[in-house]
């Protein structure tokens, strides 16, 4: 597809734009500048934020200009949530957040090359204001009935809680980013979740009566499964970026656990593949789902570009490891550990005979049915057989110094955890 706003469409992309005919206009005119932000109220950005990293990914392939703004000023702030009031972070804990997730935002876009992305902060442009130059000078071009509109606002009015001036404020706030990169940056579009739009508009309208310009903003759709659930959520824990957060070993398993009639979808929203690549996939699926290609390489796709080939390489060989196929000692020691982390297990010592590993481990209720299951040939250790009934764990069964797999029949593993 040569019109990027068509092929946004069909990714599925777009819930709702300011003005489509004459967003589509400017992008075919194009390069246009575009900027999405990204608030530092948690160390990590999550699975919602990655749809906007994407959706910038493809603007900037199409050959326009990507700000990505990380909130150092908003952050303190926080969007009000139609529930209740955020609790603000200190100043030092939304700078460290910061840190981290300019870090996070630069696998997602090209700082470098012909036409490369450039990282923002509002906290550069927000700080050296005064309260009076706010209210004077960008305070006078809102008003309070149409600010109250807001869902989120709308929903803490009629709450007993109600909403501080200080959540109130934020949308001023975002308006204001919008005006000053329009300002520095000759930045005309904004995309965000369609959650924000009311946020998006109000920044479109500042830079309206300010400078007499028309912008646009661009929101995607909320995305959500089968169920009607939204995504991002794994046994009821966020899905995050940072691997110190969700481990690349259950991020890939988050993405191969999709419902087969998800798959093409977030193909299409979260990779690059071409529709004839997809059109392939989905063709797989219906005709050949044991195969499971279009998880694979959905996957695989979004792990590597979240955590890198690496990372996504040494999960895909600890996935085969835990099928009982491939070698378990050349997996790297961190993706053995969040492999194993769920598997039911036991401690276990070097010497320790397999039949003691396997009661230990859980495997087996006692000895005696630990024996025949080694007798029945239903026993491995790290993917070997066990012929013997006298067999010890050695210190080369224990994989990185820790961990020793032991399977019983086909489909129950353990992890015995070497005692320190």
């Amino acid at each position: 597809m040569s019109d990027i706003f068509d092929e946004l469409q069909w990714r599925g992309l777009v819930a709702q734009t300011t003005d489509e005919t004459a967003l589509r206009e400017a992008l075919a005119d194009g390069p246009i500048t575009v900027y999405c932000g990204f608030d530092p109220t948690a160390p990590s950005l999550h699975f919602g934020n990655l749809v906007q990293l994407v959706m910038l990914r493809h603007l900037q392939r199409a050959g326009h200009r990507v700000l990505v703004l990380v909130g150092g000023s908003t952050g303190q702030i926080g969007d009000p949530k139609p529930t209740s009031e955020r609790v603000l972070k200190t100043k030092e804990q939304t700078a460290a957040n910061v840190a981290r997730i300019k870090d996070l935002v630069r696998p997602f876009v090209d700082f470098e090359g012909d036409n490369p992305a450039t990282l923002v902060d509002n906290l550069d442009w927000t700080a050296p204001m005064s309260a009076l130059d706010f209210l004077r000078d960008i305070g006078q071009h809102f008003r309070v009935n149409q600010m109250i509109r807001k869902e989120a606002v709308a929903a803490r009015l009629q709450s007993e809680a109600g909403i501080s001036y200080t959540e109130f404020s934020y949308q001023i706030l975002q308006a204001l980013d919008y005006l000053h990169l329009f300002r520095e940056h000759g930045c005309t579009l904004q995309t965000g979740g369609q959650d924000q739009w009311g946020n998006l508009t109000a920044g479109v309208d500042l830079v309206h009566r300010v400078e007499g310009a028309s912008v646009h903003a661009m929101t995607t759709p909320l995305l959500t499964d089968e169920n009607g659930q939204k995504y991002g959520k794994s046994e009821g824990n966020a899905v995050w970026l940072s691997a110190d957060m969700t481990s690349p070993y259950a991020f890939y398993q988050y993405w191969i656990n999709v419902a087969d009639s998800e798959v093409v979808k977030l193909l299409k929203v979260f990779t690059v593949r071409t529709p004839e690549e997809i059109e392939e996939l989905e063709r797989s699926t219906q005709e050949r789902p044991h195969l499971r290609e279009a998880h694979r390489a959905l996957a695989s796709d979004v792990t590597s570009l979240v955590h890198g080939v690496e990372a996504t390489t040494q999960v895909q060989a600890a996935s085969q490891v835990l099928f009982g196929k491939g070698e378990p000692a050349q997996i790297d020691a961190r993706t053995l550990s969040d492999a194993t982390a769920e598997l039911p297990g036991g401690p276990v010592s070097v010497g320790a005979t397999i039949i003691d590993a396997l009661v230990a481990t859980g495997l087996a209720d006692s000895r005696g049915a630990a024996r025949r299951l080694v007798g029945e040939g239903g026993v491995s250790v790290n993917n070997v057989k066990v012929a013997d009934l006298e067999q010890v764990l050695t210190e080369e069964d224990f994989l990185h110094g820790s961990i020793a797999l032991l399977r019983r029949g086909r489909k129950h593993l353990a992890a015995g955890r070497r005692e320190s």
